[in-house]
């Protein structure tokens, strides 16, 4: 689990609001996210590494966004499995009306945080993330039918 996340190129297959990570040295590397109002950009830098048990970054001077944090790897209950905990602090663009205008549009880090580690652990354990998107709908009541009348 560790190797898979210290190849942050890895990281936009399950944090839905990277649009892309490059590594840029063994300790630098360049990240761009989605934002409600377009994409914003910084350069991260690993400040503190344990290989198999933490990483510790900071953004880099000019950031869009300068953010700061931790992952760590820790063994499970009874030796079986790995937690992983991650730990960020951020100064949003435009301040507090920044940081409202994310997270009402649910891309507040914090929030995101909790379901790109759910989507994490899926990927792990099943090799991919589980999805409803695409899935049939089922037969339909007369309300969706008259609502929906192609489907």
């Amino acid at each position: 689990m560790f190797r898979f996340w210290r190849n942050f190129e890895n990281l936009p297959q399950f944090m839905r609001h990277l649009e892309s990570v490059s590594v840029l040295d063994d300790t630098r590397s360049h990240w761009v996210a989605k934002a409600p109002l377009g994409s914003v950009e910084w350069d991260a830098q690993i400040v503190d590494e344990q290989p198999n048990q933490r990483i510790v970054w900071r953004s880099a001077e000019n950031a869009d966004v300068v953010n700061a944090g931790s992952v760590l790897f820790l063994p499970g209950p009874t030796e079986r499995g790995t937690e992983v905990h991650v730990v960020m602090e951020y100064a949003p663009p435009a301040g507090v009306v920044g940081a409202t205008v994310a997270k009402l549009f649910g891309e507040e880090p914090n929030q995101q945080v909790k379901e790109d580690l759910l989507r994490f652990k899926q990927l792990m354990e099943a090799g991919e993330i589980a999805t409803n998107e695409g899935q049939p709908h089922g037969t339909r009541s007369i309300v969706g039918k008259i609502l929906s009348p192609n489907s």
